[in-house]
């Protein structure tokens, strides 16, 4: 059949259009570039002088620098199960640090998957760490690499076809920081701190031994871009650059507050996807709120991929943008062996953290991170009483809630959380909060120990079991922490009454009510006492604590304490909670720590 020639002309007139309009139908190349470990503070073209990083500034001039990014976990496996489903780690139980939990798989795809059933080709040949059971983090990418294969799995894929390539950095990676700290190519004396860490020597060599590595970390990124260019694939590939979260001396890395959170994120548009610009022109800087949740999804739009209902973020570039959220929302909990339980929501300005369990001080020793040199130091100036409210705050025991201005403490030093004039700020952070929580089925109100024990005993997964209410009322746990981390006196009755509910998730919120009560608590002891026996060994241990704290019984409590400590059968129930509780305690227990080293 002749097509007829009016026909024809139109057609034609409607390609050189949409030619001129740089529209092109074939799908972008996507690389995407992750380093690890460096906050915005680490790169040059964010302001930061303790590094330059002219690959990453040179990325900046040709693309756009989004001004407002944020990890939502402050620490790698955590974060990297996020970016593979597209879900907050709280959401599906896989929010502790290297727990590896099972996920209903059959519901819950990866979306490296959506992009190869849209025919791309996907290569991750570095780091996965997707913290998740149930399947090889490798399986669900085409080039795998391995040792001695290439860093640049576009190249393994086939002819005319589309790429999406992830090159992982690890040259910034907190690891880099350890060992020994003189001969920098830094000068230590150059060096900015943060307003939390002392002004010690070994600090400033600490740093300037990491805005080493950072420059190293910048190199990599050249030499990623410059393969890209050789390859003739530069003005086809959108190249996205971030990093996987904040740090990394110490109180940064593994933490909520800005210095954990707050990442680069740089996007270089060629000129023949201009359609897809997030402002009028390359070189430019965005201010829309980017949540790292928001990543696979977008990743998933660039690329015209199927998007399952399961994916939370929002689609921050490109034709089908989503409207932009208003908040940015954040978790910690165990990292390591360490436990700890905080959640973090904030717009651009604002960061309102809530502290689940303030009784641990922020800076409990951990393992990994006292390799740096910099973190037994600022301990050791700290047990010594040189560091002041500001610099000695990260050893000591926490308040329930901190709120921070970042525009003017972007080092998040000035608890605003008393402040009149906030008040309804707060008001509003902590309903957006609790909503959020609610969205998304926050898991984390229930100890690891114990929602893995009810999961397990109800044949389901944590994802499974707190979307069902029976095994899960979130709204009534919210509730029970919101009036623990209260420490109103007033409270206590209901505590008492708590204290003997069937749901050991209300008991638990209970006790620790009790606990952050303090001496106000005293006429409780005999609840306490009884719940000594309680079926939950993270009841019992916390129930000793706080009468060992009362100066109640603490014979009976160092008693049971001891008795969990030296049976076999803890490590079933809840040996990593008992370690810490025995290390917040201090001295009271180091006769039990000793007996136990002993034996």
């Amino acid at each position: 059949m002749m097509i007829h020639q009016r026909t024809l002309t139109l057609l034609l007139c409607l390609v050189a259009w949409l030619q001129a309009m740089g529209v092109d139908q074939k799908r972008p190349n996507i690389l995407w570039i992750t380093s690890e470990d460096n906050g915005v503070s680490w790169v040059s073209c964010y302001g930061g002088t303790n590094a330059q990083t002219p690959a990453i500034d040179q990325l900046a001039r040709e693309g756009f620098r989004y001004l407002y990014c944020f990890d939502n976990a402050a620490v790698c496996a955590p974060t990297r199960s996020c970016w593979i489903t597209g879900m907050y780690g709280i959401s599906n139980g896989t929010q502790p640090m290297r727990s590896r939990n099972v996920i209903p798989h059959a519901q819950i795809q990866y979306y490296p998957d959506l992009l190869r059933a849209r025919g791309y080709h996907t290569s991750n040949p570095t780091k996965t760490d997707y913290n998740i059971g149930g399947r090889p983090d490798k399986e669900c990418w085409d080039y795998k690499g391995g040792k001695g294969k290439s860093p640049y799995g576009w190249r393994a894929r086939g002819e005319g076809q589309p790429f999406f390539a992830v090159v992982n950095i690890g040259d910034s990676h907190e690891s880099r920081a350890f060992g020994r700290i003189d001969n920098t190519r830094n000068d230590p004396d150059s060096m900015q701190l943060f307003r939390y860490h002392p002004d010690l020597p070994v600090l400033r060599q600490n740093y300037a031994k990491y805005a080493d590595a950072v420059e190293g970390m910048d190199g990599k990124v050249k030499a990623t871009l410059d393969t890209l260019k050789a390859d003739g694939l530069y003005e086809e590939t959108i190249i996205i650059y971030n990093s996987d979260h904040g740090g990394v001396l110490p109180r940064s890395k593994r933490f909520l507050y800005a210095s954990g959170v707050h990442c680069p994120l740089v996007i270089r548009i060629p000129q023949k996807y201009r359609h897809l610009y997030p402002a009028e022109k390359p070189g430019m800087t965005v201010e829309r709120l980017v949540s790292f949740v928001d990543m696979p999804k977008t990743w998933l739009s660039l690329a015209g991929a199927d998007i399952p209902d399961t994916f939370q973020g929002s689609i921050f570039l490109g034709e089908a943008s989503e409207t932009e959220p208003t908040h940015h929302f954040a978790f910690r909990e165990r990292a390591d062996g360490r436990v700890d339980h905080v959640r973090m929501i904030r717009d651009k300005r604002f960061a309102y953290h809530r502290n689940y369990y303030p009784f641990a001080p922020a800076g409990q020793h951990l393992a990994y991170l006292w390799k740096m040199a910099a973190t037994p130091a600022w301990e050791q100036h700290h047990r010594a009483g040189r560091t002041d409210a500001i610099t000695g705050r990260f050893f000591e025991p926490r308040v329930s809630e901190e709120l921070y201005d970042n525009q003017v403490d972007f080092d998040n030093v000035h608890n605003l959380i008393d402040k009149p004039e906030h008040q309804q700020r707060i008001a509003v952070l902590k309903a957006e909060m609790r909503q959020r929580q609610l969205e998304l089925r926050d898991s984390g109100l229930l100890p690891e120990r114990m929602r893995e024990r009810r999961a397990a005993a109800n044949h389901t997964t944590i994802y499974e079991m707190v979307r069902n209410e029976t095994l899960y009322p979130l709204a009534t746990y919210l509730d029970a922490a919101d009036r623990a981390l209260e420490r109103a006196p007033s409270h206590l009755t209901t505590f008492t009454r708590q204290l003997e509910d069937p749901d050991a998730g209300i008991r638990w919120w209970a006790v620790i009510g009790m606990h952050l009560l303090e001496e106000t608590a005293a006429p409780a002891s005999p609840v306490l006492l009884k719940a000594l026996g309680d079926t939950a060994p993270e009841i019992r241990m916390m129930a000793a604590w706080t009468l060992v704290k009362l100066g109640h019984q603490e014979d009976k409590a160092l008693g049971t304490l001891k008795t969990m400590l030296l049976a076999e059968e803890t490590a079933g129930s809840n040996t990593r909670l008992l370690h810490n509780i025995l290390d917040w305690m201090g001295e009271p227990a180091l006769p039990l720590v000793k007996q136990y080293i002993e034996d």
